[in-house]
Formats: structure tokens, C-alpha cells, sequence
């Protein structure tokens, strides 16, 4: 029996013989360059990816500061802080006497006609204002100091002078202007108000005055 057991366990030992690397070292060296040469192509890889998605990161942060300086531009355009170029008209306010006029001289416009004059032309269809090269903005005060109408500080007391409008239908804003009373008004104070044909071209500057913002504080960002 025990001749029988040890037989055995030597048969097994013959059938199952330990597997040994039969490669020279030519092989070896050639294997160890074929796994270098993928180590590296992963390599390659990897910083290939890297560098895209880095550039995908810069892509993105330059489109928000796109986005960002685009929308400040337009927020600029509606406050009425960048010069605006279009068409329109031009109105050109001068005294209604000639040099040979003897009486009272006039020195001024009166704030409650120029205030219907802007209030009449935005309903006409007005987009854009300028008086005296002064910019119309949603905080304009025009108002008499001292017997003298100004315009956001600005005085309105030399002639002639000019009022810039910028409208999408320019034809149409010309021709109401043409049928409204607001020539007369101006006439009954010794003012003549002249006004252009449509032109292709008209240039309003922009405000430079400062805006009043009220009911308004920074928010603070927070962390994380």
C-alpha cells in the first residue's frame, strides 16, 4: 500500500511539470521594449486628454467672460453710458426774431416745454435723446435754477442749439412731428423749432453724467 501511495503521488509529480520561461534574453529584451513602448503611448494618451479637457476648462471660463463683458455692454447701451449711432432727425431750436428784432431777448427754454418736447417724441417712437449734446437717460431732471432750465445741471442758455432723436421709423416720427403743435408752442415763446428730414445718420453722444441708483447694495458672494 504504501509502495502504491508513493507511486502515485510520483505519477502525478510527471504529469504536472512546473512551467519554466524558456525565453532568451533577446525575447525578454524584445517584450520589455513592446511594454515600454505601450506604457508610453498610454502616457501619450493620457496627457493628450488632459491637454483636451484643459483647453475645454479655458474654453468655458473665456465664454462666461464673454457672456459677462457682453452683457455689461448691454446693460452700458440701455443706461445710456455708449455713444449710439442711427438714423432719425434732428431738431434745431433758434430765437424767432432776426438782428433787426428790438425787445426782450430770449435766454432760456422753458423746462415744461422742453420736458413735452421729449415726453411727445417718445411717444412718437423715439429710441434715443440728446439736448444741448446733453444724453436723455431714465434719471434726466429738467428743471428751472435761478431762471435758468437745466438739464441734469447742464444750462440750456445759449442759441442755437440741437436735439438729436434716434427712432426706428424715422418717417414716421418726422411726419407726426410735422402734425403736432409743438412748433407753435415754441413760437409762443419767441422760439423757432426747425426740423430735418429724416437722415441715414444721426449721432447721440453718451451720458456722462453719474447715475443715481437707489434701493440697491452689493451682494457678497458665498463661499462654497
Amino acid at each position: 500500500m504504501i509502495i502504491g501511495f508513493m507511486l502515485a503521488i510520483q505519477f502525478r509529480t510527471t504529469q504536472q511539470p512546473v512551467v519554466r520561461d524558456t525565453r532568451d534574453m533577446w525575447e525578454l529584451r524584445e517584450d520589455l521594449k513592446k511594454e515600454q513602448e505601450l506604457h508610453a503611448q498610454l502616457l501619450n494618451e493620457i496627457r493628450k486628454y488632459e491637454d483636451a479637457l484643459e483647453s475645454y476648462e479655458q474654453k468655458r471660463s473665456d465664454s462666461k467672460g464673454a457672456v459677462l463683458r457682453r452683457t455689461l455692454d448691454e446693460l452700458k447701451k440701455e443706461a445710456g453710458l455708449t455713444e449710439v449711432v442711427g438714423s432719425g432727425i434732428v431738431l434745431n431750436v433758434q430765437p424767432l426774431y432776426d438782428e433787426t428784432y428790438v425787445g426782450p431777448i430770449v435766454e432760456t427754454v422753458s423746462p415744461e416745454l422742453l420736458k413735452r418736447l421729449v415726453n411727445e417724441l417718445n411717444m412718437y417712437g423715439a429710441e434715443e435723446i440728446s439736448i444741448a449734446n446733453q444724453r436723455i437717460v431714465n434719471t434726466t431732471v429738467i428743471r428751472d435754477i435761478n431762471g435758468v432750465t437745466k438739464i441734469d445741471g447742464y444750462p440750456i442758455n445759449s442759441f442755437p442749439f440741437e436735439i438729436k432723436v434716434i427712432a426706428k421709423d424715422d418717417e414716421k416720427l418726422y411726419n407726426r412731428l410735422k402734425a403736432s403743435t409743438l412748433m407753435e408752442d415754441f413760437v409762443a415763446e419767441n422760439l423757432q423749432l426747425i426740423v430735418s428730414e429724416p437722415l441715414h445718420r444721426v449721432v447721440i453722444p453718451p451720458y456722462d453724467g453719474s447715475l443715481r441708483i437707489e434701493h440697491m447694495e452689493a451682494v457678497q458672494e458665498k463661499g462654497g
